[in-house]
């Protein structure tokens, strides 16, 4: 399967950005999909996930102001983020896997499959 992220761009502190993962190549409803973040010289981390069966997980310390969502005929994972902080300045990357079990989710190891990145910036 091929990923392509985008959504991201310029938003000042306390704005809203939706991210979209648009897949290609293979059934998406089978697959499970996540989105990870690296900002600069940091390790690239988990941020939300949605199963392939529609059950969504999110980071402890985002998911009061982030929400991940699909849409299976559109073969896209959406990740819609909101009040966001100069923090959250990265790049943000989705990744997909047909088999990871749920213990598993917030590891990069996990997925075998990976967009590109769309870089979000928050300016204060």
């Amino acid at each position: 399967v091929q990923l392509q992220a985008s959504g991201g761009g310029l938003v000042q502190a306390g704005g809203s950005l939706r991210l979209s993962c648009t897949a290609s190549g293979d059934t998406f409803r089978r697959y499970s999909v996540a989105w990870f973040r690296q900002a600069p010289g940091k390790e690239r981390d988990y941020v939300a996930a949605v199963r392939y069966n529609g059950a969504t997980y999110s980071a402890d310390s985002l998911k009061s102001r982030f929400t991940i969502s699909r849409d299976n005929a559109k073969s896209t994972v959406y990740l819609q983020m909101n009040s966001l902080r100069r923090e959250d300045t990265a790049v943000y990357y989705c990744a997909a896997s047909s088999s990871v079990i749920l213990s598993n989710l917030p590891s990069r190891n996990a997925y075998a499959y990976w967009g590109q990145g769309t870089q979000v910036t928050v300016s204060s």
